[in-house]
């Protein structure tokens, strides 16, 4: 065999060694993630808050007891989080918010929030439904780009 097969064949065993890896630890993951979720199901109760701030915040910069920090993972903590300020009774509190109903919470308004601890797990509106905060408007750059990859097919036409 000639040196470039060998080489070709170990990159090859390298890389399937690699998916084969990856595979087995998102499953695991994934796992462990259904078994959190059911624990904030399991948890969660309806709470009124009156929404003061929400912010994308570093989590050592959150304002968070520190018992949650030290035990996030090193990998974890130089992320921003969502991060919900709000009065809960006579309570100020520092929440997480789930990724996906952030930008429906309103700032400076009343929501209604199911809360598992400190996670915001649902948002509904107190008075009505909740409305998306309106896009922000583009730059003339970035339209220009939009343009560019619509035309060579990179994102789909509107």
């Amino acid at each position: 065999m000639s040196r470039g097969m060998i080489i070709a064949i170990v990159v090859l065993v390298i890389l399937v060694a690699a998916l084969v890896a990856l595979y087995f630890v998102g499953r695991r993951m994934e796992r462990q993630q259904a078994e959190q979720q059911a624990q904030v199901e399991a948890t969660k109760q309806p709470v009124t808050m009156l929404v003061i701030d929400k912010k994308r915040l570093k989590l050592k910069d959150s304002g968070l007891p520190e018992q949650v920090i030290s035990q996030t993972p090193w990998y974890a903590k130089r992320s921003k989080v969502p991060i919900v300020r709000a009065k809960v009774g006579p309570q100020y509190i520092n929440f997480i918010c789930d990724e996906k109903y952030f930008d429906l919470i309103p700032v400076k308004k009343q929501v209604k929030a199911m809360v598992s601890g400190i996670y915001i797990a649902e948002v509904r509106g107190l008075r009505g439904s909740l409305q998306p905060a309106e896009p922000v408007k583009k730059s003339w750059f970035r339209r220009q780009v939009d343009k560019l990859q619509e035309k060579v097919g990179a994102k789909p036409v509107k």
